[in-house]
């Protein structure tokens, strides 16, 4: 849907601008023209209700002039530089939840054809603990999002609820071949997560240093191995992650359908990072209630602001 509106736009801006461009250098001299011939006639200036009637315009025309600048500001606001998406599920909790409203800087990872999505430029690619949102690459109709958690070259093992990196070896660098464990705390918090019966545990995650965050486990849920990717050549809850690629995860990690199911992200289907939130609604109407459920039932007015 978010791809057809993008080609909505284009062709908006494009027949609006058009006619804007038209009217400006063909329609309008010619009016003036006109104008000055009736006068030159007349033998002086005509009266106002004269001029009227030979400025007056096409009703589409004049609709097409008047909504162009709208259109063509919001056609590169949305394809360039930030677009407004929706965050449906609650597979990064507690760092996003259903009801968020989020803006996505467009721009961090590149510029791209808004009509194909294909590269135009590319800028550096996303560090390790960005929140990315991205076309799955199983469906590129579909927008995920996630938090990156391995860069090109990294190998990256879940075992055991645990998170283990081993950072690409950079060039004239000592490669170590230690994975390092990503550090995890309990938190205290006023908030309390649950999957059905069951109660999450939330963490605070420590990224190699680069990103500090909360996450969710489920102490009694499972890992599901063997619905893991498997890559050739590693063990079921390790991946190397390849050139122009990365390894996503949820922060909700035992709620979360990501990289350890279905693979990378391929650079070319990264959409942008998400870097805040614009309004937040609740939905937490009974199930009996007379009102439709996608009525909010609040704001959460503190969880406006930048994310994590």
């Amino acid at each position: 849907m978010a791809g057809y509106f993008s080609i909505f736009l284009f062709f908006a801006t494009l027949v609006t601008g058009v006619v804007w461009a038209l009217d400006k250098f063909v329609w309008a001299p010619k009016r003036k023209l006109a104008i000055a011939d009736a006068e030159a006639q007349a033998g002086g200036e005509l009266p106002q209700e004269a001029v009227a009637k030979f400025n007056k315009q096409n009703g589409a025309s004049e609709f097409a002039i008047e909504i162009f600048p709208v259109v063509a500001f919001v056609f590169v606001l949305r394809s360039f530089l930030y677009e407004p998406f929706q965050i449906p599920s609650g597979s990064m909790m507690p760092t996003l939840l259903v009801g968020d409203f989020i803006l996505v800087e467009k721009f961090s990872y590149g510029l791209k054809n808004p009509l194909d999505s294909s590269n135009l430029v590319e800028f550096e690619g996303p560090q390790r603990g960005d929140i990315a949102v991205f076309k799955y690459p199983d469906n590129p109709t579909i927008d995920y999002i996630k938090r990156v958690i391995g860069l090109p070259g990294d190998r990256v093992i879940y075992r055991n609820k645990n998170l283990y990196i081993l950072p690409k070896c950079q060039e004239g660098q000592a490669c170590s071949k230690n994975y390092q464990q990503v550090a995890m705390e309990p938190v205290e918090s006023e908030q309390v997560f649950a999957k059905g019966s069951y109660r999450l545990q939330e963490l605070h995650e420590d990224l190699l240093g680069e990103k500090q965050h909360n996450i969710l486990i489920s102490p009694m849920q499972p890992d599901f191995v063997n619905a893991y990717f498997e890559q050739a050549s590693t063990q079921r809850d390790e991946w190397v992650v390849p050139e122009d690629s990365y390894f996503v995860m949820g922060d909700n990690r035992d709620n979360s359908q990501d990289s350890r199911f279905w693979g990378f992200v391929p650079r070319e289907n990264l959409v942008g990072e998400a870097v805040a939130i614009w309004m937040s609604f609740e939905f937490e109407r009974e199930a009996d209630s007379a009102l439709p459920q996608f009525i909010p039932t609040g704001v959460r007015f503190e969880r406006i602001g930048g994310i994590e």
